[in-house]
């Protein structure tokens, strides 16, 4: 794959090919009457199996093992993956679902930046039994199919087509040159959105892979690099990867593009490389697709002293570096970061959770800070590649929660007491509620860099004035005090008065309602 990998011209469109020709209409191994997105995930997942999903609900739940919580409170998980086809150029998306998920996950892209639309095919109970839908996919992917205007369509089955047993892999593979890529992300199959943009990007690899086994590929829009490369896999702060390439620069390396990529034409590039990087070590899919291309994958990432230098070592052994110029690059690196970690300290105690899957190294960059770090939860699961960054946590008396509930993270900082709570917006909104200091974890740490001497001395600035705010928080607590909580809430000329008896009545109500969504009594789409 790595000597005529590339056609000779960069902007050549995808190879075309001969249409695959129409599907007949599938038929429903299993009936689908009364399935809707309340129906329970242990129902539909029951569905899914029956309507000939077993295969791929037995690869969920290898790839993405739960907690014992059964799954993390978290957002719709098809919202990582729509995320990154939306930010890819030249990809269309399409996505069929219940309406009511598709505008939650449609309104959701937008507010985050999205300005494409989103192809979307609804259904009702007839075209599920029917098998009416997935001929209504097809043609919506013929209609959409357009080589000037996209390299490829994703699309994606939310909860109640996969259940009925929708099959995306019927879908022509190729339409008029554009790749038609289908993927399942029920929200009972795939835990978090942070997994679901393994579920796309390993599916895209997957695709790439085999047209570069086919023959000659398009070559990168920056052109083909000379050096041996080092993919780096899981989304990050834009700086990093600049400064991993300056990282690697003394070895002779140099850094591949980021997966998930953002055009096509990288995932030829990701895959012709020396080692990929799995600095996000949740992408268990994405791993897979690289071993089968014959890629090692390396564990951790380049924070901190002692973490740059162990992930240096680690990296410049798979590319078969000799031992002096990896020593070059360590000595380049080491003093400068152990410079601005001394330069910029963290004086507090502090709790972190988040639910991106690079919980692990930002804790690891905030004890090398002199953070005093009690625990680190993260929603995604324990791998292979969060091995090191776990043990070396819990060698310096940091607790690590993998697949953490939002009740664990709240009971971690009951226990500890931090200085600083860093988590999600539930826990920053408790936090606050107790008037200790909290930052939001995806959008104030997540979002700086973190690599080599940039990413050092990135946290010390706004972690400090956190903790510094303590004051505020203390006077606020104090103005507000005995103004109610809870239903009591605010001020008032009579304090409302508790009535047991009505919220017994309406509890029981609830829970009866609930029953009767997880039997199957309530139903509809």
């Amino acid at each position: 794959m790595m000597d005529d990998l590339y056609q000779n011209r960069d902007d050549m469109a995808a190879t075309p090919v001969q249409d695959a020709p129409a599907q007949e209409s599938p038929a429903q191994d299993a009936p689908v009457e009364g399935m809707s997105c309340a129906s329970g995930a242990e129902k539909m997942k029951a569905q899914a199996v029956a309507s000939g999903k077993a295969e791929l609900m037995e690869r969920f739940e290898a790839d993405y093992p739960k907690g014992p919580h059964d799954q993390p409170q978290s957002m719709c998980p098809a919202f990582g993956s729509l995320r990154v086809g939306l930010r890819m150029r030249r990809v269309g998306t399409i996505l069929s679902g219940s309406a009511c998920c598709v505008y939650g996950l449609t309104f959701t892209s937008h507010f985050y930046g999205a300005k494409r639309s989103v192809g979307y095919v609804p259904f009702n109970s007839e075209s599920l039994v029917t098998g009416k839908l997935y001929e209504d996919i097809r043609d919506a992917v013929h209609e959409m199919a357009d080589p000037d205007a996209y390299d490829a369509i994703v699309v994606t089955s939310l909860c109640v087509p996969t259940a009925s047993g929708v099959p995306l892999q019927m879908l022509p593979k190729q339409i008029n040159g554009v790749r038609i890529v289908g993927i399942d992300v029920p929200g009972f199959g795939v835990p978090t959105h942070a997994e679901a943009k393994d579920v796309l990007s390993s599916a895209m690899l997957t695709y790439a892979h085999g047209e570069a086994d086919s023959g000659p590929v398009q070559a990168p829009r920056g052109g083909v690099e000379e050096r041996p490369s080092v993919t780096l896999l899981g989304e990050m702060f834009p700086a990093d990867p600049m400064m991993i390439a300056a990282m690697l620069e003394p070895m002779g390396l140099a850094a591949g593009p980021v997966v998930p990529v953002r055009e096509w034409r990288e995932l030829y590039a990701a895959l012709d490389c020396a080692a990929v990087a799995a600095i996000h070590p949740f992408y268990t899919a994405s791993v897979r697709a690289f071993r089968a291309a014959g890629r090692t994958v390396v564990g951790s990432a380049p924070v901190g002293f002692e973490g740059t230098d162990a992930w240096l070592q680690a990296i410049g052994e798979s590319c078969n570096v000799t031992q002096a110029r990896i020593d070059a690059a360590r000595n380049a690196f080491g003093g400068a970061i152990r410079g601005a970690l001394s330069e910029k300290r963290i004086k507090g105690r502090i709790t972190l959770s988040g639910y991106e899957g690079s919980e692990l190294i930002v804790g690891r960059l905030l004890v090398e800070s002199g953070a005093d770090l009690k625990y680190v939860g993260t929603a995604c699961p324990k791998t292979e590649f969060s091995r090191l960054d776990a043990d070396w946590l819990e060698a310096h008396g940091v607790h690590v929660e993998y697949r953490a509930s939002l009740e664990q993270d709240l009971a971690a900082m009951a226990e500890f007491k931090p200085d600083l709570a860093i988590g999600t917006t539930p826990v920053v909104q408790k936090a606050k509620e107790q008037a200790t200091p909290a930052l939001y974890f995806t959008n104030l740490i997540s979002a700086r860099p973190l690599m080599g001497p940039a990413g050092a001395g990135s946290l010390a600035d706004v972690v400090n004035s956190a903790i510094a705010n303590k004051p505020r928080f203390d006077r606020m607590k104090a103005f507000f005090e005995g103004v109610g909580s809870g239903d009591n809430a605010g001020i008032w000329e009579d304090t409302p008065v508790d009535r047991p008896a009505f919220r017994k009545k309406f509890a029981a109500k609830a829970a009866a309602s609930r029953n009767a969504v997880d039997s199957g009594e309530a139903v509809g789409t």
